[in-house]
């Protein structure tokens, strides 16, 4: 008889065997955090994979100062509720009112993840009467939000407006409304999207709906921190412009800016947000007093601008011309030459991880660096240096 049939748990066993042999298997690493540094298998090591990108998550001087608030000394830790029964507090509003202030829009919603808001704002919005056209390397989130969605859909190759223009005319006449869908800041090469490109199409059709992910741009760009969007100066072209706070911001959730109607269809039709409980006051609190200060944060932003031009130049032809962020592909092809290379980059202390197919095409395996603004020029020249003398290694053995 079929193991299966006698113990259900087997079938899992026998899968989680499949992922071991090929290398696949994930397991939650044991770590401790200090700063910028990584203590992790008894080495410390300069973390290039966070997404702490201004380096606030562990600024002592900006959490003593938020410490010494009235509002952290009286929200409560936890809203116990949804927002829609009794956990709607005053502190979730005034936030609201802040990010919409701060865009010049409407209004603003909060959810609980980025994660949330990317499966909760598709699926309430979009139906069977909507195509949704996405760019190919949009995050996992919002493919799955458009698979939740049940709409018809489709995905254009990365960038290519050609195509998305195409597509445009050839269901212009099918549906009664299309979403474009983009990241601003792409989260995997670090290359960006032409937002007014986008915004001119939109605008070629009646019927259109923008929604930009700013994800990994919130904080970091524009000369107020407000993203890409900013930076582009195309805020009011943008009908969901969707954000998270914990990445940047150092601290949790997400946020959507759109029109007051936009906003009261999802607060009654999004269910990641009527059935979830909502965060706590006191992070919405904390979170607030981040967001009022990102335009004071600009000295942060050009040092991680010129850490990150550093980089890129000396990447050039091995993933560093593609980027135009903080974030930086070291593109190495095969996955089992990444795997080695990222673990002969951690023996060095650099605290790095492969990125390998499915998440990108077959042959274009990576190291993903992520940096962050509270490093320094010397760790910088140090992982550049451990870079050279790999690549040197490597053409020896050739």
């Amino acid at each position: 008889m079929d193991k299966r049939m006698i113990n259900p748990i087997y079938k899992y066993e026998e899968r989680l065997c499949v992922l071991a042999t090929s290398g696949n298997l994930r397991e939650l690493p044991e770590m401790e955090h200090q700063g910028k540094w990584i203590l992790h298998a008894g080495k410390r090591m300069l973390n290039l994979s966070s997404n702490d990108y201004l380096g606030l998550s562990g600024n002592p001087e900006l959490r003593a100062e938020f410490l010494a608030t009235p509002a952290a000394r009286w929200e409560p830790f936890s809203s116990s509720s949804s927002r829609l029964l009794t956990g709607n507090f005053p502190v979730y509003e005034a936030l609201e009112r802040e990010i919409a202030r701060s865009f010049e829009r409407e209004t603003a919603l909060l959810f609980n993840s980025g994660y949330h808001a990317n499966t909760g704002i598709l699926p309430a919005l979009a139906d069977k009467r909507t195509l949704i056209l996405a760019d190919k390397w949009v995050h996992a989130s919002i493919i799955d939000g458009i698979l939740l969605s049940g709409a018809p859909f489709q995905r254009y190759r990365h960038n290519d407006y050609e195509q998305l223009e195409r597509l445009l005319r050839k269901n212009a006449t099918d549906y009664e409304t299309i979403i474009i869908v983009t990241e601003s800041l792409f989260s995997m090469d670090g290359d960006v999207a032409d937002l007014w490109r986008l915004i001119a199409l939109k605008r070629a059709y009646p019927h259109i709906l923008l929604y930009v992910d700013e994800a990994h741009a919130i904080g970091v760009r524009g000369e107020r921190g407000l993203g890409i969007a900013e930076e582009q100066d195309c805020i009011q072209g943008i009908d969901l412009l969707v954000g998270t706070f914990g990445k940047a911001l150092a601290s949790m959730g997400a946020y959507v800016v759109c029109s007051s109607v936009l906003r009261s269809y999802l607060i009654n039709t999004m269910r990641p947000l009527i059935f979830s409980t909502a965060l706590p006051p006191f992070q919405i609190a904390w979170t607030r007093f981040v967001w009022e200060r990102i335009p004071e944060f600009s000295a942060e932003r050009e040092r991680l601008r010129s850490l990150s031009v550093r980089l890129a130049h000396a990447l050039q032809g091995k993933g560093g011309e593609i980027s135009q962020s903080h974030i930086l592909p070291f593109i190495v092809g095969e996955s089992p030459d990444c795997v080695l290379k990222a673990e002969e980059l951690r023996r060095k202390g650099f605290y790095c991880l492969p990125v390998r197919p499915p998440t990108v095409p077959k042959g274009t395996s990576r190291i993903r660096f992520s940096l962050t603004a509270n490093m320094e020029e010397a760790e910088i020249d140090a992982l550049i240096a451990s870079i050279y003398v790999m690549d040197n290694s490597k053409r020896k053995e050739l």
